[in-house]
């Protein structure tokens, strides 16, 4: 009987390549593939933008295991997918997620359809999650999204726009593993990765100088940082728990003190602290809204500033995705779930109330943070069952 072919996305680092291993172990026809998805390094920090140093590694990985190896240039793709609809959503206002849009876009789209085009049954990355299939009660298989074994590694939260049929052509090799595990198997094969530092920055580009990357399309553009106040909200409540009613407040430049310029409000995203230079408060100063149309950048002092914290949210309705069609909420239902608004982030008790035209998420407690143009997932127990980008 022939094997079941399975093109792993060979990234040089361990994760992958331990992914590529315990495949070879199993009966599949396994293949590697190194994607190649940047090329402008004008604004990488330097030494940090290694892909031939990690294109090469993936190589080595490949010949110690005996499988067949290529690299992909998906650079054009990756362009066009993520980083200009990064620029178009920071000149928004928004602050995009590329770690969830290249794994929605690029990995698990062109890179799937890619490999079934090369004759792949599946494609297996390096990501720590798990999945597995149910029947439904329609007699129907659903393939569920499951958090990763090693909760402080745990990347669901990365793979919460999947689809059904992604899911059904994808492996995740390492997604039982605790990442000690993952690197013992790597040093007792003498991978070349067994020991390299787990990638940061931006998906497939490394380390990025964010300004430095933004301005080359958005231009810096003077503007006012205007402090408001603790006594600003007075009477103003974050949110109303009764309807889910996501009531963030809107601010004006006459509401608080101009204590700083900036370069454009889009370089600025809600919660960030560094960046600023603006001096001599008693406590540091947190960005709390940003005003791209005025170019206005919103301030408050410390990480409790009431304007920071929200209890709801919103997805617009096109903007709502369900991992599980089949746990799909109606109108007029709620459901309880687990929610996080980032990677990372323990899971907050939530409650999700569709409507007609949005969907609110409504947590028990208060939010910092929220960001539009961010995601939310929320789960089921161990499950992501769906998720949204934040309005």
């Amino acid at each position: 009987m022939k094997k079941k072919r399975v093109i792993v996305g060979l990234s040089g680092g361990v994760d992958s390549s331990v992914a590529a291993y315990l495949l070879t172990q199993q009966d599949y026809e396994v293949i590697g593939l190194f994607m190649k998805n940047w090329h402008d390094e004008s604004v990488t920090l330097s030494n940090e933008c290694p892909w031939l140093e990690d294109s090469n590694d993936a190589m080595l990985v490949a010949e110690k295991m005996g499988i067949p190896f290529q690299t992909v240039d998906l650079s054009s793709e990756y362009k066009e997918r993520i980083v200009d609809y990064m620029f178009d959503e920071y000149a928004a206002g928004r602050t995009p997620n590329p770690d969830v849009l290249c794994n929605r876009e690029i990995k698990f789209d062109v890179f799937l359809k890619l490999a079934i085009s090369l004759g792949a049954d599946y494609v297996a990355t390096g990501h720590y999650c798990q999945k597995d299939t149910v029947v439904n009660a329609d007699g129907k298989p659903q393939h569920r999204l499951i958090s990763g074994a090693d909760t402080n590694k745990d990347q669901s939260y990365f793979l919460c726009q999947l689809t059904q049929d992604q899911l059904a052509k994808t492996l995740f090799p390492i997604g039982h593993l605790q990442k000690a595990e993952v690197r013992k198997i790597a040093r007792e094969l003498n991978l070349v990765t067994a020991e390299k530092k787990d990638s940061q920055g931006l998906c497939f580009i490394g380390k990025v100088s964010l300004p430095d990357f933004l301005q080359q399309q958005l231009q810096p553009k003077t503007g006012d940082i205007i402090e408001i106040p603790y006594d600003f909200y007075k009477d103003k409540p974050v949110a109303s728990t009764l309807t889910g009613q996501s009531q963030k407040v809107t601010y004006s430049a006459t509401d608080g003190k101009t204590v700083g310029k900036h370069q454009g409000a889009h370089f600025f995203t809600i919660g960030q602290r560094k960046g600023l230079a603006v001096g001599g408060t008693p406590e540091p100063l947190f960005v709390i809204d940003t005003d791209v149309v005025k170019n206005i950048v919103y301030v408050g002092q410390g990480k409790d500033h009431p304007g920071l914290f929200r209890k709801a949210l919103k997805v617009s309705g096109d903007e709502i995705h369900w991992v599980r069609n089949d746990l799909k909420i109606p109108l007029g239902e709620q459901l309880e779930v687990n929610a996080r608004i980032r990677y990372r982030q323990p899971l907050q008790k939530a409650i999700l109330i569709p409507q007609k035209e949005a969907l609110y998420v409504v947590f028990d407690q208060h939010q910092s943070a929220i960001t539009s143009g961010q995601f939310v997932a929320w789960y089921q127990e161990e499950e992501l069952v769906g998720s949204g980008v934040i309005s």
